[in-house]
Parts: C-alpha cells; sequence; structure tokens
C-alpha cells in the first residue's frame, strides 16, 4: 500500500469513528430526554431486573472474563491489572447486590430544597435534575460497566461506556444484560450503550462531544486520566491518582493502630483507596514498627523506609523522595517517622493526592485538627483508608472517586451524578 493510499486509508478509518461516535450521541441524547421523564418505580424496576439477569448469565459473563484473563496474560498484564479484570461468583453477585442498593436508595431527581418564601410572595427553592448525558471512560475493571449503568438509570442519565480493550468480552457480556433489562422493563434501549470498538479514537471523540455529553467520568491509571482531562472539552470528573495515608499519632490505641495498618495496606493492593504510606510518631515507632514489620513481611510487603524506620526496621529498603509521591498499586509501602502531628499533615500536604488519609489516635483535640487541616476527600479517624467506597458509604454504587473540589468530592453516587436548578413558584407573581 502507498503512503498516499495509506493515509486515506486512515482518514477513512477516523470519519468511520467519528460517524460511529456520533451516532452514539445522538441516541444518548434521545435517550437523556426519556429518561428524564421516567418516574421512580420504572427506574427501580430496571434496576431490580438488571440485578437478576447478571446472576442468572453470571455463567456467560464468566466465560466471557475467562477470554479477557486468558488474553491479557498473554498481553502480560501486571498482576494488579489482572486483579480488577477477574471476575468470579462472588464478584458477580457483588455487583448485582450494588445494583439492588442502588435500587433500594432514595431518587434525587425531582428533589426540592431550601423552599423559602420571599418578601415578594414568590417561593424560591432548588430542584435535583440530572446531568443528561455521562460518558464513563474506564479500564480493567468489568464491574464498573454495571455500576455506572445502575447509578446512571437512577439519577435518570443517558451513559456511554468506554471500557478497555483488555475486558472488552466481559463488558459486552454485561452491556447485553444490560440491554436485555431496559427492554424487558420499557425503558429506552439506548439509555446506556457500550462501545464494542476500543480504538482509542473513540476516546479523542468522546471528550469533544459537548453537543452530546454533558461530563466525562474517567476511571483508570494516572495516564488515562491526566490525557482525558488534558483533551476534553467536556466537564471532567476526575483524580488522578490515590496516594492514601495512614498516620499513627502518638496518642494511638496500638491494638487500633496495628488493625488500621494491616488492613489499609494488605486488604487489596490494586486500589486507589490502598494505603501507600504510613507515618509514624517517634513517640510510638519502637512499640508499633517492629509488629508492623513482621506482619507486613509474612504478607510479602515490601517496606521502604526513612532513615529512623530503617534504624527500627533493619531488613527495609531506604526511601527516595520519589516513593513519597508513589501510587505503587503493589505490595510496597513507604514508612516515614515523624515528629508529631503537624510533621504528619505537612507531609501528607506536600506529597499526598487529596483522595484518602487517616489519623488514629484517642486525642480529640488532634482528631479535630487532623479533619480540619487535611484538605482530602476522604479524611478518616481510626478506620482503614479501604472505607474510602461508595459501597461502604452507602451510595449502593459509586461512579468513581472525585478528588476535584467542585461539583462532586469522593465517591461520586447519585447525588453527584445531578446538578441543582433553581425553581421559583408564584401565582400569577410579577415584579
Amino acid at each position: 500500500m502507498s503512503p498516499t493510499t495509506n493515509t486515506k486509508a486512515k482518514a477513512a478509518k477516523a470519519d468511520d469513528i467519528a460517524a460511529y461516535m456520533r451516532e452514539k450521541g445522538v441516541k444518548a441524547r434521545a435517550a437523556s430526554r426519556a429518561l428524564a421523564r421516567a418516574d421512580t418505580g420504572a427506574k427501580n424496576a430496571c434496576l431490580f431486573a438488571l440485578a437478576e439477569i447478571l446472576l442468572a448469565e453470571s455463567k456467560s459473563i464468566l466465560e466471557a472474563n475467562a477470554a479477557d484473563m486468558r488474553e491479557g496474560r498473554a498481553r502480560k498484564l501486571d498482576d494488579a491489572l489482572l486483579d480488577r479484570l477477574e471476575l468470579n461468583p462472588d464478584r458477580i453477585a457483588a455487583m448485582a447486590d450494588g445494583v439492588r442498593q442502588v435500587a433500594n436508595l432514595p431518587d434525587p431527581v425531582g428533589e426540592l430544597s431550601d423552599l423559602k418564601l420571599r418578601p415578594s410572595g414568590i417561593q424560591v427553592g432548588r430542584m435535583r435534575a440530572p446531568l443528561g448525558v455521562v460518558g464513563i471512560i474506564y479500564e480493567s475493571r468489568p464491574n464498573v460497566t454495571a455500576d455506572a449503568a445502575a447509578l446512571c438509570l437512577k439519577s435518570g442519565n443517558a451513559a456511554i461506556l468506554r471500557g478497555g480493550s483488555e475486558a472488552l468480552q466481559s463488558n459486552l457480556a454485561i452491556a447485553r444484560c444490560i440491554e436485555r433489562a431496559l427492554t424487558d422493563t420499557g425503558l429506552p434501549r439506548d439509555a446506556v450503550q457500550i462501545l464494542d470498538i476500543t480504538d482509542r479514537r473513540t476516546v479523542t471523540e468522546m471528550v469533544a462531544m459537548p453537543e452530546f455529553i454533558d461530563v466525562i467520568i474517567p476511571r483508570g491509571g494516572k495516564g488515562l486520566v491526566a490525557a482525558v482531562a488534558e483533551a476534553a472539552r467536556v466537564p471532567v470528573i476526575k483524580h488522578l491518582d490515590g496516594i492514601c495515608h495512614v498516620y499513627i499519632d502518638a496518642d494511638a490505641d496500638l491494638e487500633k493502630a496495628v488493625a488500621v495498618s494491616v488492613n489499609a495496606k494488605t486488604q487489596r493492593y490494586g486500589t486507589c483507596n490502598t494505603m501507600e504510606t504510613l507515618l509514624v510518631d517517634v513517640a510510638v515507632a519502637e512499640s508499633v514498627l517492629p509488629i508492623l514489620g513482621e506482619i507486613y513481611a509474612e504478607a510479602g510487603v515490601e517496606i521502604r523506609g526513612c532513615e529512623r524506620t530503617r534504624r527500627i526496621l533493619t531488613d527495609a529498603r531506604p526511601a527516595t523522595e520519589e516513593d513519597w509521591r508513589t501510587e505503587y498499586l503493589a505490595p510496597i509501602l513507604a514508612v516515614r517517622v515523624v515528629d508529631d502531628i503537624d510533621q504528619a499533615i505537612d507531609h501528607i500536604e506536600t506529597y499526598g493526592s487529596h483522595h484518602t488519609d487517616a489519623i488514629v489516635t484517642e486525642n480529640y483535640s488532634k482528631v479535630r485538627r487532623f479533619l480540619r487541616e487535611v484538605d482530602s476527600s476522604s479524611v478518616m479517624v481510626n478506620a482503614s483508608t479501604r472505607f474510602a467506597d461508595g459501597y461502604e458509604y452507602g451510595l449502593g454504587a459509586e461512579i468513581g472517586i472525585s478528588t476535584d473540589k467542585f461539583h462532586a468530592r469522593g465517591p461520586v453516587g447519585l447525588e453527584g451524578l445531578t446538578s441543582l436548578k433553581w425553581v421559583v413558584l408564584g401565582d400569577g407573581s410579577v415584579r
């Protein structure tokens, strides 16, 4: 093929993808208007149906996932990515349960708040309304397909979902379940559309379609999120990484400190709410670090410590400046001994990603300081960072965790997928 012919072929393919995405956008916009009219009962019926269909089709979903896993291993995907990709009966059951939980949550759409009577005689308040069309770009986790569909449907939004190539078969299997639930319950079939091609130009088109998409939510690695945020002409709800900290204070209950610190790191390695840096007050370092060091060693966690840490844990590798800034998503933990809560907060502010940070202490004054001064989307007291999750927060599921400060922050559930509009009630009122 000549260079000219090759260039023309690429241009034709780009035109095809642009047309494909425009068609998706037109259908999503039309579906969003129909969904905005749907009542709570219709939306809930669809979600309960979806939960049952997911369970009934678990065999076909697992077969599709097995194909993705084989392909992923052949592509030599790393262990953290494979862990996020893998489905099993328990994860499918959890997926279905998450859909049911969303169905059981109060419907935010149409909710009136702050209604006040003004001196002029009008009543002024605010009403929750769907955003419209939500575009979600994500990697690895097939459960996001079901979670995103459930949250978007309950909040009255149409969705265009673009999963990663590594999870294509799994996502399409779940998409068939969603389409069946929509059709069976009379909601628009195009209310949730999963892209069945994974060419990267679909992302380029998605983030530049403000006439069809009202918000983009990227879920994945830092590179994906940064690229989407840089290229987008559509508002983005994002977080770039999860460099989460646990600070063991001088006034900590050491039994609680050990439980929280072990769980925050070892419960699951490949998630954005896993602890990546442990900060320990010098007053308790010699008491608690040997205990933690032994537990982490048994779990296969590599420790990279500051100089004071390495004097206590002699097997620890030296920590570099880069370690404090790294989201490992792996059994690696950075550990620093700090002078006091001031140095702990300074460290979090300098190196953290404003995702989730926790303090372990029995000192109420320090609790208040930590809650007030640590500027993260979730701040925790005597609890593992692994609780930073929509399911654990009672949201039923989450569309992502936002470290932005506008519109939505922290786990984004139903309310995060709505906006507020002003409502004025009068009785022939004139000004």
